[in-house]
């Protein structure tokens, strides 16, 4: 629609961002005006003429209030800007961003790492690349989430984090109604971590379960994953307490437990002998935790800590080590106190 302008611009047009986007517009009294960004202008065309997003989020039906565009500078006049693309896309994107106009705080919904060639380990925390080159505050929301559910109005609860934390109460407050509950923290390494790092986990559960080795033995992961994920997290910055919230136990649970999960279904497939590019171009969306798992690993190499279960996913991966080998290699390793 020519001319639009928004008091929050949803820019991504995939599942997460279409459910956000339609959550926020059936808010009228907080969210007057949205609009969704989508990344082309025919894909905003058959949006806008649908009224559905049928390929990533079929039989949800588009708010009428919820306008659709596919031009960045439909984000120049808004208040507030909530980035729904893959992570990858992230520094790109607030660019584009950048050179359409838009000088409004940012908000990702995001999970994983960043390139940072300029980093030791080669990779980032969003906020860490992106903050410094940005006009106005940037934060996260992340936490327990399938896009599916919270777009047909099912209870969620999120945690918001930021830079500023003015920012985080402002997203937490537009978000948070109904059936959607939004928590501020101010630990914001902590909520990236948990979203990042939960996905390579979610992998090593599929492949624990795609060998049938049971309900105890993922347990056991999800509990040692946790550990891995606090381990980095503190190591960045960040705080253990978060990890224990939605950002990382609630997250990490669903991720690793849905049937929604496609970084689980990855790790299922690669139990069934399939080829990762296989399995990825199957899935039609995309999976962080695969660059997540090489990003994670890398940092946790350059910070000096042990992520056992990173480590086994990333060589399952990128090495070919054999999935039976890795989960069983992560069972027999040597127990220490479990406080580490």
């Amino acid at each position: 629609m020519a001319g639009a302008r928004a008091d929050i611009a949803v820019v991504g047009a995939g599942a997460w961002g279409t459910a956000i986007a339609c959550h926020l517009a059936a808010r009228a009294h907080a969210c007057p005006r949205v609009v969704l960004v989508a990344r082309s202008r025919e894909r905003a065309a058959e949006l806008g003429r649908d009224r559905s997003n049928r390929r990533y989020l079929p039989g949800v039906a588009l708010p009428d209030a919820l306008v659709v565009d596919h031009r960045h500078e439909a984000a120049a006049g808004a208040a507030l800007v909530v980035l729904a693309t893959p992570v990858d896309a992230l520094e790109a994107l607030a660019g584009a961003l950048d050179d359409a106009g838009a000088r409004a705080p940012l908000v990702w919904l995001s999970k994983g790492f960043v390139a940072a060639p300029d980093h030791p380990a080669g990779a980032a925390l969003a906020h860490r690349r992106i903050a410094p080159r940005w006009h106005a505050p940037v934060g996260v929301v992340s936490g327990p989430s399938f896009a599916d559910e919270v777009a047909r109005g099912l209870p969620t609860a999120l945690a918001a984090a930021a830079t500023d934390p003015a920012l985080a109460a402002q997203a937490a407050a537009l978000l948070r109604g109904d059936t959607l509950r939004v928590y501020e923290t101010d630990d914001l390494v902590g909520v990236e971590v948990g979203g990042a790092v939960k996905n390579v986990l979610a992998i090593a559960a599929g492949l624990s379960d795609g060998l049938a080795f049971g309900h105890n033995a993922r347990a056991a992961l999800i509990t040692r994953g946790l550990a891995e994920i606090s381990r980095l997290a503190i190591a960045e910055g960040g705080r253990r307490e978060t990890l224990m919230g939605l950002a990382g136990l609630g997250d990490l649970v669903l991720t690793c437990t849905g049937d929604a999960s496609r970084n689980r279904r990855v790790g299922l497939a690669l139990a069934q002998g399939r080829r990762l590019p296989e399995i990825l171009a199957a899935l039609g969306h995309v999976a962080e935790g695969v660059n997540a798992a090489r990003a994670a690993r890398s940092l946790a190499r350059h910070h000096g800590i042990e992520m056992p279960i990173t480590e086994a996913v990333a060589r399952v991966l990128d090495e070919g080590l054999p999935v039976r080998d890795a989960v069983e290699g992560l069972l027999r390793r040597e127990p220490r106190a479990e406080e580490g």
